[in-house]
Parts: C-alpha cells; structure tokens; sequence
C-alpha cells in the first residue's frame, strides 16, 4: 500500500512514494533512465495517463525515480500554463499509477541499486520534450535551455513565445524572444519548461467561487 507523509497531503502538486527497492549499487546513466522510460510509458498509457517525463536522480537519501503523469488529451483538447480550464492530476491518480508501476518493476527489476519511485504532477511550469507536448503549447511562453555548446553563437538559454513546431525530421520549434525568432532543434534541447501565465491563473483563481 502507498502511504504519504501526512504533512505533504495537501501539497498542491500531489505525489505518491512507492516502496524501496533493493539491489546493488553502482551509477546512473542516461541507458538507465531511457529503460526506465520504456517500461513506464506502457504502464502509464494503459492505465489512461500520458507520461509526461521521468528522471533518476541521487541525493543524500539515496536514488529516487521521479515519474511525472498527466490526463490523456486529445487534440482538441489543450492542457496550459494558466488561461484554459484543464483536468488536475489528483492523489488518487499518482497512487494508482504508482501501484501499478511499482508492480511491473518488481519483476523487471531495470535498476542495479535501491531507490525509491515517486510519482506526481507536472506541475504548471511542466516540461516539454517531445514534438506532441511542444505543438500542443504552441503560443505559450516557454523556457529552452539547449545541451553541449548551444547553437551556433555558443547561446545555450532561450525564453520566449513558442510559434512554430516542425515535426518534419529532423523535428524543431521556433522560440520568439524579445522578437527575434530562433529555431532550435528538438534533439539539441537539455530541458524545455512552460512558464507560467500567473496574471491568468491570478484572474481565473479570482473569478472562481
């Protein structure tokens, strides 16, 4: 059973820790969390959720697997940064997904050491990183931050207006800042985020009673 710390039950983006598990030690690589992602994104999907992304880091406390899960959307149906009304993640959600992920890893057994599995929301600053979850906050503010040297000036940090998404290969978005337009090749991006509209999540927070 997937028990939470009582003073994180109201936390506003929900999360469920699943059990340790126990295996040998060694490091994390990028071939690791990539079958991690294999595995978790069937579960995910049959249990009616898109997985949004997932990481494997180390702290103090050990190994953790963070799995990030949203609502399946069709495309019609858009889940932003704050102006349209979208269905939230709830408890309930991450502890079903975390129970039957928990249950698949048990027996593929991908990790050579102990971690824990936590799942949760993305959160309203949530990632971006394949070419569907760009197209579907086309004309948002986004966050890009692009791996190795950057591009061709050495610019490695864009935040700007999402405006275009080519899912013609190879794949890539165009980021307005500060009106000059830059594209950028999806394979090339780190780490890409929403920002948040805070006036208009400010402004449907208000009207709502």
């Amino acid at each position: 059973m997937v028990r939470l710390p009582p003073h994180l039950l109201g936390y506003e983006e929900r999360w469920a820790r699943a059990h340790l598990f126990f295996t040998r030690g060694m490091r994390a690589n990028d071939s690791m969390t990539e079958q991690l992602m294999r595995i978790a994104e069937p579960v995910c999907a049959s249990a009616g959720y898109e997985l949004v992304d997932l990481s494997l880091t180390q702290s103090r406390v050990g190994w953790l697997v963070q799995v990030f899960i949203d609502h399946m959307h069709s495309d019609e149906t858009s889940t932003v940064a704050g102006g349209e009304e979208a269905s939230e993640v709830s408890l309930e959600d991450c502890e079903h997904v975390s129970r039957e992920l928990s249950a698949v890893l048990d027996v593929e057994d991908p990790l050579p050491f102990a971690y824990n599995l936590e799942v949760s929301s993305p959160g309203l600053d949530r990632p971006l990183r394949t070419v569907a979850h760009f197209q579907r906050f086309a004309g948002h503010e986004v966050k890009v931050r692009l791996d190795g040297t950057g591009d061709a000036t050495g610019r490695r940090n864009f935040k700007g207006r999402l405006e275009a998404v080519s899912a013609e290969a190879p794949a890539s978005i165009v980021v307005n800042v500060d009106g000059a337009p830059h594209t950028l090749l999806i394979d090339d991006i780190e780490s890409a985020r929403v920002v948040p509209d805070w006036n208009a999540i400010m402004h449907r927070g208000g009207t709502k009673r």
